[in-house]
């Protein structure tokens, strides 16, 4: 049998997974690199300022909605650019503009 084009639901299925996966990506790598960032900013606070754990307890806290903030900024810009990308290919989604 021999291996023809992908038609135009599986071009915009492949688009969708592979946006998908940067998404995952970006935010799996982003979350722990904005905690830990906080929790050595606190450390390093802590010390210098001569305080038990009152800076680094309040960075981690911090970072926690920070976190959800970059995880929606970087949810809503992939959904816009598959949004866009739609539309200029409008022959190639079977989504219907999602």
């Amino acid at each position: 049998m021999s291996q023809t084009e992908p038609n135009a639901s599986q071009q915009a299925s492949k688009i969708f997974n592979i946006t998908l996966t940067t998404v995952i990506a970006q935010v799996g790598c982003l979350t722990p690199v904005i905690i830990v960032g906080a929790l050595f900013l606190g450390l390093w606070l802590d010390r210098v300022f001569a305080s038990k754990t009152l800076f680094t307890i309040i960075f981690i806290l911090g970072s926690m909605p920070v976190s959800i903030v970059a995880l929606l900024v970087i949810v809503r810009s992939a959904l816009k650019r598959l949004k866009s990308e739609t539309k200029q290919n409008p022959e190639n989604s079977s989504e219907g503009g999602l």
